[in-house]
């Protein structure tokens, strides 16, 4: 182990390593900002410039395209409330409005500190753990995948805010949109009304851009432009209190980032997600949640991030891609002829353990770059909104296009766009929709695999110990705050009863004692 990260470190220190490395999280940085651009599509439109380096800078680059996009789209999910990555949507819920409340370099510092604590716990554990973790991943099939995928579900509870119905509802109406196109499994299309354009579904990131970007631009220019943020730049600077607070859910998050990020096509978005709600549950701070809370923003950044590391499991010990972006970098992998798996921890050890320890050095890069950086990333909010409008819809209608350099994709966002400016006005909840996207796809392939498994039985569910261990879990999140609630409420209750009795008992002692004394004083 010593000598493997000595090993590591020898090769990721070379200054032609950490130049590149420095490229890379500077070049991702720089990508995030862009909506809709996002790792996968930086990291594959980048791979022709590595051919002429050796495999492990090339790797090392691109490694640092990865994590430092996932920071770029949070400076905008911050600012602009217009996330850049999938991974950072639900930045935006208390991020955008920490930075309404003059608390942007609050936020953005945070973000970085927390990416940076979940990358070095997750590079700990990656370094420690990751051929058992891969056994562990394998032991994840359909079935278990099907119980993430409910326990996903759950989570939507914590995002209903105000109104569970409503919360509901908007699911519902993510689970549907995702039902378009060609149904996992079979050939036939559904809802496409004969479009080519729609076999394929209704891509994530179009909604995404439209939804947050143009919905909230839409809106601004309705009830009239926010004023522009009048706060000092020293009032900008993160406090001790907010590195308290937010300390226990960046813990918890990188833990359920890396939990997750082990586990193949889970990826960084569901992760960031899941910490959000359950973060929501545990925090003694819930009732600012969605009004700039900053555990809402410490606690899906530093899961975004250690599933990001985490992917790197099953895509070096087994050649599995963890994710998108992995997925991409694995098609990088074999470009230099390398082919991962249980084999390549031996075959290839100065590769493997250069680019594990470059992830260290990377996140370091980011942490001297961006954290002194977020106090002046934040006086953007200064300039008026309407200067803000165009850019914010140059860069949105730019990076939805180059998605897939079709016009159709700039259209889904003018659509979604009018379809977030409405929910604005009826005060819908935006993240139920969203993760019900998100979860459809994934839910609805677990759940065909499930069921040819149990040959239309879901009972299969129940042999599993992992699944219903899962299970539990997600019946203890959505059915524990009530039982707690009313076992509360019925010991306040017990204990309001016992003190009214005592307090009856202690009445009637003083006025026996008042009789004693006044028959006392009759006698005398």
């Amino acid at each position: 182990m010593i000598d493997n990260l000595i090993l590591g470190f020898e090769t990721a220190l070379t200054p032609e390593n950490i130049l590149w490395c420095f490229i890379g999280v500077l070049m991702g940085t720089i990508i995030g900002l862009m909506p809709g651009l996002g790792s996968t599509t930086g990291v594959a439109i980048l791979i022709p410039l590595t051919l002429a380096l050796e495999p492990v800078t090339a790797l090392i680059m691109l490694a640092g395209i990865y994590y430092g996009a996932q920071y770029g789209g949070t400076i905008t999910s911050v600012l602009i409330s217009t996330p850049g990555e999938a991974a950072s949507v639900v930045t935006t819920l208390d991020g955008y409005q920490m930075a309404r409340n003059g608390r942007a370099g609050a936020a953005l510092a945070i973000s970085a500190i927390g990416s940076f604590v979940a990358a070095i716990i997750s590079l700990a554990l990656l370094m420690a753990l990751a051929p058992p973790l891969a056994d562990l991943a394998l032991n994840f099939g359909p079935v278990e995948n099907l119980a993430i995928m409910i326990l996903g579900l759950v989570i939507v509870v914590s995002f209903a805010g105000g109104s569970l119905a409503r919360g509901l509802m908007m699911a519902a109406v993510g689970l549907l949109i995702s039902t378009v196109g060609v149904a996992t499994g079979f050939s036939d299309a559904r809802f496409t009304f004969g479009n080519i354009d729609l076999l394929g579904g209704i891509p994530f990131v179009e909604v995404m851009i439209g939804l947050f970007a143009l919905g909230e631009v839409l809106y601004q220019i309705r009830v009239g432009a926010a004023a522009p943020i009048r706060t000092r730049f020293r009032d900008m600077v993160i406090t001790k209190s907010e590195l308290k607070r937010s300390t226990g859910p960046i813990l918890r998050g990188s833990g359920i980032g890396f939990l997750l990020g082990i586990l193949p096509g889970a990826g960084s978005t569901l992760a960031s997600f899941m910490s959000y709600g359950i973060e929501k549950k545990v925090s003694r701070n819930k009732h600012l949640f969605g009004k700039g809370a900053i555990e809402g923003v410490a606690a899906p950044e530093a899961a975004n991030n250690a599933a990001a590391n985490a992917n790197f499991v099953p895509t070096l010990a087994l050649g599995i891609p963890g994710g998108g972006t992995t997925a991409v970098l694995l098609g990088a992998f074999t470009i230099y002829g390398l082919q991962p798996g249980p084999l390549l921890f031996e075959t290839q050890p100065t590769l493997v353990w250069g680019l594990l320890v470059s992830f260290f050095i990377g996140n370091v890069l980011l942490l001297i770059l961006n954290l002194p950086l977020a106090p002046v990333f934040a006086q953007m909010l200064r300039i008026p909104y309407g200067y803000l409008y165009p850019i914010i819809l140059l860069t949105s209608f730019i990076g939805a296009y180059s998605v897939s350099n079709n016009m159709f994709s700039v259209v889904l966002v003018l659509i979604f766009g009018i379809v977030g400016y409405i929910m604005k006005e009826l005060d819908l909840p935006v993240a139920p929709l969203v993760l019900g996207l998100v979860l459809g796809p994934l839910f609805e392939k677990a759940l065909v695999q499930t069921s040819a498994l149990g040959q239309g039985s879901f009972g299969i569910m129940l042999e599993s110990p992992i699944s219903i261990g899962i299970l539990l879990l997600a019946a203890l999140l959505a059915f524990g705050p009530m039982v707690f609630g009313k076992l509360r409420a019925r010991r306040k209750a017990a204990a309001g009863a016992a003190g009214t009795s005592a307090g009856a008992a202690t009445g009637s002692d003083t006025e026996q004692d008042t009789e004693q004394d006044t028959e006392s004083v009759e006698s005398k």
